[in-house]
């Protein structure tokens, strides 16, 4: 079996398997724990020319897309195919978020994990798989990386403007920073779904061993676990936002009450006079 080259991009939030699978009259219903495999003629039919014989796709639930073996041509055909289904997809900067590598075989040689491949001493259909979903977790946890970073850079100029004593932010623009970071954490948590093996990891050890080393290669748990702090201390943040910003709101009611309890005693006092 010839090497296996993988090109992964993260494209948007989430995909829904399950209108694809209907697109192309797969009879299976899929949760979002499961990728869906395009290979042989329904993928011929979708990019509408031939395919080489160990040409497959991974669409993830969570955003990502694993090309096996695709020409770029085959890539962008399929990515203008995607556009119809998921019409959030940016088919000008789908590339933003990507990641290549590759699987060698070499009989009889050890397991050697590297930056751009995974030399492996013979195939078996779960490496592929397993493959794919690693890089397709790492790629979609880059993309969400950098969401967390543009949510700390808003959150910056509020706290600049806090230690100036000038904290202006409604509740209004409070719920909305609150909804993207736990919008963040949902996509981070529940979608890509960082803690959560493969169901072949379960039944093959040689699958789950093989999964743990490449999930500790790529530090997909080290780099959820500080992806999860900095989102607690993005949730700290906001509730002292709304903390300070309900206590100067309540002050600013009781000056107002003040102010009308003065007013009234002065028109009860000119009442007295006249």
């Amino acid at each position: 079996m010839e090497d296996l080259v993988f090109k992964t991009y993260a494209v948007t939030n989430e995909i829904n398997l399950n209108k694809i699978a209907e697109e192309c009259n797969i009879k299976k219903k899929y949760t979002w724990e499961e990728p869906l495999m395009l290979y042989g003629d329904i993928l011929k039919n979708i990019i509408e020319e031939d395919i080489s014989e160990n040409e497959k796709i991974f669409v993830f639930s969570f955003g990502s897309i694993v090309f096996i073996n695709s020409t770029p041509e085959h890539i962008e055909k399929f990515m203008v195919y995607m556009k119809k289904i998921e019409s959030d997809i940016d088919i000008e900067n789908y590339k933003r978020f990507n990641d290549d590598y590759a699987l060698h075989i070499a009989e009889g040689a050890e397991i050697d994990l590297t930056d751009d491949y995974v030399q492996i001493p013979e195939i078996e259909l779960f490496y592929p798989e397993l493959i794919s979903i690693v890089i397709a977790k790492s790629v979609a946890l880059e993309r969400i990386e950098l969401q967390l970073g543009k949510i700390l850079d808003d959150l910056e100029s509020k706290i600049d403007n806090l230690e100036k004593g000038n904290l202006k932010i409604g509740n209004k623009e409070l719920a909305k920073i609150t909804s993207r970071i736990v919008r963040h954490e949902y996509n981070t948590i529940a979608y890509i779904m960082i803690l959560d093996k493969p169901d072949v990891t379960w039944v093959n050890s040689d699958a789950g061993y093989f999964y743990e080393q490449m999930s500790e290669f790529f530090e997909l748990n080290d780099r959820y676990e500080i992806i999860k702090q900095k989102t607690e201390i993005l949730k700290s943040i906001i509730d002292g936002f709304a903390s300070i910003s309900h206590s100067i709101r309540g002050l600013f009611v009781e000056w107002v009450i003040v102010i009308l309890i003065v007013i009234e005693v002065i028109l009860m006092v000119l009442d007295l006079f006249n």
